[in-house]
């Protein structure tokens, strides 16, 4: 089966957790398991399906979100997998956009880790049924009595388990099914009928002829039980867990039969699409309704070149179709539509309503861009805050080098590429320190280039403390016509989440005309001129004035946020006046205001989940402490860990890796997320000017 296959009997899967819990060997597994590969595949030895990346292969863990299939049962399962580290969170965030479901592993000897939890609440937040699966069940043994307490206290009560492993001595034989035991379960590892009872209950809450049945002493059928798993498992009462070896082999047939059974098909998950009218509609998985599909993954293959893949939520796309990108008037033409195995592809025909394929070399599509005339959500993907002042080692590999990032950022929508005015580097922005390495060694085999790093300057921003008012007259004679143009405003601090409205009255603006917001530096612009002193035609170029200077920045170089101006009054000359004087005027006036106005810097505060043993959580608090930032508490994780909650400076956690890593001896982790803009201490900012004029004057001499 391929592109004839109906919808229902599609499900498609992103298979997400921590790194080493197995994700990558289970979907070879999977793969081998079902025939869908021939041959042995394998992380270890560097044949994996999924991970074929020579980075992947050389640091034995996924870098990006892959693509395979399988069939079972009459059914073809697409499954995603995804990378283990916060590091690639993008990756993982992309994948969960494309599916109707998350398999997300636990290993089971290492238990719940901080990326177990991140990936989980990911999947919730978008309302996608999950299924978790306990692996690497064999070899040590495991205490599942104390893993399944663990899973339903992190998780919550609907987690459920679906098969038990079968144990003789330490080692385990094989698993149980729970829906349907046989009669002698006397070496399941956990009580079978207590589980069985639990799982029966969680069922048949969704469907009140069951439950009514189910409370008069009637026990409803397996075949019963089995219709009602997927409506259990969409409506989030029941989270089924499977226990698996992928290297054993146990487990398999039971996830798979799960997958089919329990996990929803792509027209039993609720999507919603705002049509060209703007009403909001219910996407029907339907390969004759309209074109709505979306890009959520870009890939820069270097035989195929761009690889953009697609989910299709409804209609069919076919090969040479012209097809509306983002809603737009300009169409473009699908060259190829592709099936993807890995890293292989295979030309179809064309691809229906709940496929996940690709199509090459479309320049006009990126990830997020959405297909047809219809707009879904954007795919939304955390800030990056950790970067690299990039150079050249050869003066000769500037533009290659510029390209070559370029196609790195088209691949990672949690990368930004800047270049830096002040100082004229090329920064690079990422999730973390590996992150960046990483992608720098892509760049380097897959471009051949060498480039040297060092710390770019932090991302500060600029505003003001307090109220203040000036004007500023522009005034040129030199023969002929002359500029005129003089501006008089008041400033004000706009505290971020202001609510526009509320600030923008009457009571405080008598004169107000009209406002502007720009909400991506969260600057309000307001028009209070009377009687005409700055004619309406020259307004929009002092406001442009004002944006030009809020991005050069005022004290230190860096842009301006979080500012309201009025425009209260002005004078004009008949002959003289023109829009760039009266911008020059916008530009300085602002400068000169914002000057008396205690400017200062902001910085960036970011937000750190640090998942150490509990052994160094003391540690963790003193040296959060040591670098200005707050500790704002702690849970258990279970195993002996505990995820510290902190928010600290981001120049202070630069390099937080290596601190962590020597404080615990390599057994800590984080995550790292911008929080938000906080005015820097006085003295620290001091530093920083201090520097920066130095800095300028060594580059003078």
């Amino acid at each position: 089966m391929t592109s004839h296959v109906p919808v229902d009997r599609r499900r498609n899967l992103a298979v997400c957790g921590h790194g080493s819990a197995g994700k990558t060997t289970l979907i070879d597994s999977l793969l081998q398991f079902t025939g869908a590969v021939e041959g042995s595949h394998s992380v270890d030895d560097g044949t994996s399906v999924c991970d074929f990346d020579p980075e992947e292969k050389l640091h034995k863990h996924t870098i990006e979100a892959k693509v395979v299939h399988c069939e079972h049962d009459q059914h073809f399962i697409t499954l995603l997998d995804t990378p283990g580290y916060a590091d690639f969170i993008g990756q993982t965030i992309g994948a969960l956009a494309a599916v109707d479901g998350a398999a997300i592993c636990i290993n089971a000897h290492k238990g719940i880790e901080v990326n177990t939890r991140r990936v989980f609440k990911e999947a919730q937040d978008r309302n996608l049924p999950t299924c978790l699966v306990l692996t690497r069940i064999s070899g040590e043994k495991v205490d599942f009595g104390a893993l399944l307490e663990a899973v339903r206290e992190t998780f919550g009560n609907a987690c459920v388990m679906l098969n038990v492993p079968s144990v003789e001595g330490d080692a385990v034989q094989g698993t149980y099914d729970v829906l349907d035991p046989p009669a002698d379960v006397s070496n399941a590892a956990l009580d079978i009928a207590q589980l069985h009872d639990q799982l029966v209950e969680s069922i048949v809450e969704v469907d009140e002829a069951l439950m009514e049945r189910y409370l008069e002493g009637e026990v409803p059928s397996r075949e019963e039980l089995v219709a009602a798993l997927p409506q259990a498992v969409l409506s989030g009462g029941l989270i089924p867990i499977f226990c698996v070896d992928a290297k054993e082999q146990i487990g398999l047939q039971e996830l798979l039969d799960g997958i089919v059974h329990c996990l929803p098909s792509p027209s039993q998950v609720e999507r919603h699409a705002t049509a060209p009218d703007g009403t909001d509609v219910l996407i029907q998985a339907d390969p004759d309704g309209p074109i709505i599909a979306q890009v959520f993954k870009t890939r820069i293959d270097p035989f195929v070149q761009k690889l953009s893949f697609i989910r299709v939520f409804s209609g069919t796309l076919k090969k040479d179709q012209q097809v509306i990108v983002d809603g737009g008037r300009k169409t473009v033409k699908l060259t190829q539509v592709l099936e993807v195995q890995g890293g292989t592809t295979k030309p179809l025909d064309y691809a229906e309503a709940g496929q996940i394929v690709a199509v090459a070399k479309m320049d006009d599509l990126h990830t997020g861009s959405v297909l047809g005339e219809y707009k879904l959500p954007p795919i939304r993907f955390p800030q990056p805050m950790v970067g690299l002042a990039l150079v050249s080692k050869s003066s000769n590999d500037e533009k290659k080098l510029s390209e070559a990032l370029q196609k790195l950022v088209e691949e990672d929508p949690t990368l930004r590429l800047d270049r830096d005015e002040q100082s004229g580097e090329l920064v690079i922005t990422g999730m973390s320190e590996l992150h960046l390495k990483l992608v720098l060694e892509r760049m380097q085999h897959r471009d051949h280039l060498d480039v040297s790093t060092k710390d770019p300057r932090i991302p500060l921003r600029e505003t003001i403390q307090a109220p203040a008012e000036g004007s500023y007259r522009h005034k040129k004679q030199s023969g002929g016509r002359g500029q005129f143009g003089e501006v008089h405003i008041r400033m004000f601090p706009l505290p971020p989440g202001t609510d526009i409205e509320s600030f923008a009255t009457k009571e405080r603006f008598p004169n107000m005309k009209e406002t502007h917001y720009s909400p991506e530096n969260n600057f309000l612009w307001i028009d209070s001129i009377v009687g005409g002193t700055i004619p309406g035609n020259f307004l929009p170029a002092v406001e442009k004035g004002f944006k030009e200077r809020m991005a050069r920045g005022v004290i230190a170089g860096y842009p301006v946020q979080d500012v309201a101006v009025e425009v209260h009054f002005g004078k004009h000359h008949p002959v003289d006046s023109s829009e760039a004087a009266f911008k020059i005027a916008g530009s300085m006036v602002f400068r000169n205001v914002f000057r008396e106005a205690q400017p200062c810097l902001l910085e960036p505060v970011v937000k750190l989940e640090i998942s150490v043993p509990e052994d160094f959580v003391g540690d963790v608090y003193s040296d959060m402490s040591s670098r200005g930032g707050r500790v704002l508490g702690n849970d258990a994780l279970g195993g002996g860990y505990q995820m510290v909650h902190a928010e600290a400076p981001l120049r202070e956690v630069l390099h937080y890796s290596r601190t962590l890593s020597s404080m615990t001896g390599g057994q800590g982790s984080y995550t790292v997320e911008f929080a938000r803009y906080e005015v820097m201490p006085a003295n620290v900012q001091q530093q920083y000017l201090k520097a920066m004029e130095e800095e300028e004057e060594a580059v003078g001499t």
